[in-house]
């Protein structure tokens, strides 16, 4: 699989077909030693504070708060979940799930500011348990995998040549362990960097690099370039582009 294809097809992976303002969300319940929530509008003035601020809230039982967590992070962690998933077949479940700890966790929180990126990672940890899961079920014969929603994946305007590599390429990646397969989606289908991926994966940077490179061989071992009528050969142009993710590990 060349880079400059897969550069292509990850800008159009990257495209929000899962949106707060095409699906509707019901927020998850709240912890149960808090009351009902109160209905917290966008145009409240809480809505300008930034996330320490309403986890400060949240922290003293503001319901407002949890409420306004939710409205801001809902779509990233459903996008998350459905494009590490491959459909959004589990990805409501996990999403309300994902909250539901993190709202339970909120005292623990020792970097407000960081509240997105630790729900990432809660996502993640949830993602990669049902997977794991669902492969041993599989193995055992008394499961089966869902189809791959390209919809929740590829951009409205993703081209169908697009859509039928970004297939393959997910098909794939449901061959690979789930620690490989996330981390690979996390860096090239999420566009995160090495740090930032290392730390929703909650592992190290050596770790997630080496990660990276099982799924990335494996997919260049295993990809067939998807070629229209009267193209050339694939070329292999770019590839030194994935360079920058195998250097030193130490």
């Amino acid at each position: 699989m060349t880079q400059g294809r897969e550069n292509s097809r990850l800008r159009l992976v990257g495209g929000s077909a899962v949106d707060a303002t095409e699906v509707e969300t019901p927020a998850p319940k709240r912890p149960a030693r808090a009351a009902a929530p109160a209905p917290a509008s966008s145009r409240s003035p809480l809505a300008a504070l930034p996330d320490d601020a309403l986890v400060a809230m949240a922290q003293r039982g503001e319901m407002s708060a949890y409420e306004l967590l939710y409205r801001r992070h809902a779509s990233f962690a459903l996008n998350l979940a459905a494009r590490i998933a491959g459909s959004s077949h589990e990805a409501e479940d996990v999403t309300h799930d994902a909250f539901l700890r993190a709202f339970d966790g909120l005292a623990g929180l020792r970097n407000p500011k960081a509240f997105r990126s630790w729900l990432g990672s809660i996502v993640v940890h949830a993602m990669r348990s049902r997977l794991r899961r669902a492969a041993i079920l599989r193995f055992l014969g008394i499961g089966r995998a869902d189809p791959i929603e390209i919809d929740c994946i590829a951009s409205p305007d993703a081209s169908q040549h697009t859509r039928y590599e970004l297939a393959q390429v997910y098909a794939l990646l449901r061959t690979l362990a789930p620690a490989d397969r996330i981390a690979w989606t996390l860096r090239f289908v999420e566009g995160h960097d090495l740090q930032a991926t290392a730390e929703l994966c909650g592992c190290s940077l050596a770790t997630v690099k080496r990660r990276i490179r099982r799924a990335q061989n494996h997919l260049d071992a295993s990809f067939v370039e998807a070629r229209l009528e009267g193209e050339g050969p694939p070329s292999e142009a770019g590839r030194e582009g994935r360079e920058g993710d195998e250097g030193d590990e130490t």
